[in-house]
């Protein structure tokens, strides 16, 4: 070590200048590291959220008075262009477009009046609530969304949802207007919690729904929704409200003992198909007057464009927490379905779907439709598939398609009387098998097992040895390449998890100190091999909480008590910001912690030949 101390003051002036140089770079970088600003507060993220939701082009203001108004100005029109995709693309609107648009929309129609009042009677609500669903929400969504091929009205998933939730809550057969209100509230609150989520930004929260889970759900909700179509099918007067598998097959069953490939060239056949089943059915009723013999009809739908419902709304009384709730699961699997399918075709197309501005977009439709008679509207993936066949530039598609149902509503109800409930139910269930896609499910049975992978992974993530790559200043896993060099006297860790949490921090800290115990191990019969500082390369974590900070200082306060020095290289903002609250900085001192791993290994070597001078 003597001879190590005369080969560096031999050195001559230039060569000490620049170490000294060096050093002063080194010790700048850690300052650097220690002296980030304070990161930003949940407050500040709400607010930069918010504004670049509603100007989502942002704006720079200036000190002049009149380039302060242009700015004014231009970030009142970008929050108009951001809120209205239509003044955007409207522009550059051709007369080409609107004819394919036109027979988009006529086509969707056709598909959207007949199934429009299926679902209403599988939402238990009266046939004319279907078909102002198809009115309202499409014209806002044509204004604000920005999916050229999504078909916005009532969906089955969504019906049957509502249905399910709503009668535990009011029986719809005892009170039906009170029932009616329920479904009108929770509508309101449904569009309120989608608004939300999209105002902050929290399309997260619909990424939780696994792709498995949607899988999963759209295929039970299709086979539950069959079976309820066999009271209309079979013409079952006596049937269960429930909506389990079991109670339906019961019912089914207790009233029978007492009782290809597509050419594409053809998509509008199957699209008209139930318009022409429902005139036909409707013609054949009304000629042989089977009505009078036990067939079931629609009977009475109301004439007109969509009444004002405000006054129904209810914001006082016993349901309205159970309104708010149903609400949420309401607005949550409205914006999955609708997202989902948009997305689908946005990607065939070739363009970005932000899944926050549909967020606002559908909050604003269901809050203007829950004003306007509508219930939950989304996105329907059988009715997109078919605007997309035909041929749709547009979202003017949903306004023809509007345009259509209202005139339908002010000139065929009373067309409408002897439709018979049997062929509605036929509908349905014609649309269910696109819900139920079983080549997917198999794929997800053959992978059930990534989900347990990922939580083991979570709450175990992985601690590595690094080592230095021969040539280069690059620090590896040494499992990973065998050819990396460990560092004598140093154990370099690093801790593969974006959170050190309560989840795994006792884990963490027990695999830091068996890696301390290992090393020391080897040293027993080599001195130099004996652990003299340990290195935690926290490059990857994000994040750590109170658990996590505990987790540091025991593994500090142990490696202390065998004359084991701790580092820190590269901390992530927040965790370095934590780690200064927590005083876990002063304990472990501000020599120690580093900007890089490469940096942390020279401090320690040069050290650890300091300490053993002494």
């Amino acid at each position: 070590m003597h001879s190590l101390q005369t080969e560096t003051l031999s050195m001559p002036m230039e060569q000490q200048q620049q170490l000294n140089i060096e050093d002063g770079s080194k010790t700048q970088r850690a300052e650097w590291v220690l002296n980030s600003p304070e990161p930003p507060g949940l407050c500040h993220e709400i607010v930069s959220s918010i504004k670049s939701a509603v100007f989502p082009n942002g704006g720079k203001h200036s000190s002049s008075s009149t380039k302060q108004t242009r700015s004014t100005a231009a970030g009142v029109v970008s929050f108009l262009h951001g809120l209205f995709p239509i003044l955007t693309w409207g522009r550059n609107y051709k007369a080409t477009k609107f004819r394919n648009d036109l027979m988009a929309g006529l086509t969707l129609a056709s598909l959207s009046i007949p199934q429009s009042i299926g679902y209403a009677t599988l939402a238990n609500l009266a046939p004319q609530y279907g078909l102002y669903t198809s009115v309202v929400p499409p014209l806002v969504y044509a204004l604000m969304g920005s999916s050229r091929e999504i078909a916005i009205g009532p969906v089955a998933v969504v019906s049957l949802l509502l249905s399910s939730m709503i009668q535990n809550v009011v029986d719809p057969v005892a009170n039906a207007v009170a029932y009616r209100k329920l479904v009108l509230t929770v509508t309101f609150f449904a569009g309120t919690f989608q608004f939300i989520f999209g105002l902050f930004r929290l399309g997260f929260l619909v990424d939780f729904l696994s792709h498995a889970a949607i899988v999963g759900f759209m295929g039970g909700a299709a086979i539950v929704i069959g079976l309820q179509q066999l009271k209309g099918l079979l013409g079952i007067s006596h049937f269960t409200t429930k909506t389990d598998v079991v109670s339906v097959l019961e019912a089914v069953f207790r009233s029978l003992h007492h009782q290809g490939r597509r050419n594409k060239k053809l998509f509008w056949l199957p699209a008209i198909a139930p318009l022409i089943s429902v005139v036909l059915s409707t013609a054949i009723v009304f000629l042989t007057k089977a009505d009078e013999h036990g067939v079931k009809i629609v009977k009475h739908i109301k004439r007109g464009l969509n009444p004002i419902s405000a006054h129904e709304l209810q914001f006082s009384g016993q349901h309205v927490g159970q309104a708010a709730k149903i609400g949420l699961v309401s607005a949550i699997v409205a914006l999955t379905e609708a997202i989902a399918v948009g997305r689908s075709f946005a990607s065939i197309r070739g363009y970005h779907l932000d899944g926050n501005k549909e967020m606002v977009a559908m909050g604003f439709m269901n809050i203007a439709g829950s004003l306007t008679s509508c219930y939950v509207a989304t996105g329907s993936f059988s009715r997109t598939a078919v605007n997309f066949s035909a041929g749709c530039e547009t979202v003017v598609s949903n306004i023809v398609m509007a345009i259509a149902v209202f005139l339908s509503l002010e000139l065929l109800t009373r067309l409408l009387y002897f439709t018979p409930i049997a062929i509605l139910a036929s509908i349905i269930l014609s649309a269910l098998p696109g819900l139920i896609d079983i080549p997917e499910a198999y794929h997800i049975w053959k992978v059930t097992i990534s989900f347990a992978k990922i939580i083991l992974n979570s709450i175990r993530p992985s601690v590595e040895g690094l080592g230095k790559l021969p040539g280069t200043d690059i620090f590896c896993d040494i499992n990973q390449y065998p050819m990396a060099i460990k560092t004598p006297g140093i154990l370099i860790v690093r801790i593969n998890s974006g959170l050190l949490c309560f989840a795994n921090a006792n884990f963490v800290r027990e695999r830091i100190m068996k890696r301390v115990t290992e090393k020391d191990e080897e040293g027993k019969e080599n001195s130099k091999e004996r652990t003299q500082a340990v290195i935690l390369d926290m490059s990857t974590v994000m994040n750590i909480d109170t658990s996590g900070i505990c987790a540091l200082q025991e593994v500090y306060n142990k490696l202390v008590s065998h004359n084991i020095h701790l580092a820190v290289a590269n901390p992530r903002w927040q965790v370095i910001h934590k780690l200064k609250l927590a005083k876990v900085v002063d304990k472990i001192g501000k020599d120690w912690i580093f900007l890089s791993v490469g940096e942390a290994v020279d401090a320690c070597s040069s050290k650890m030949v300091n300490f053993s001078s002494c």
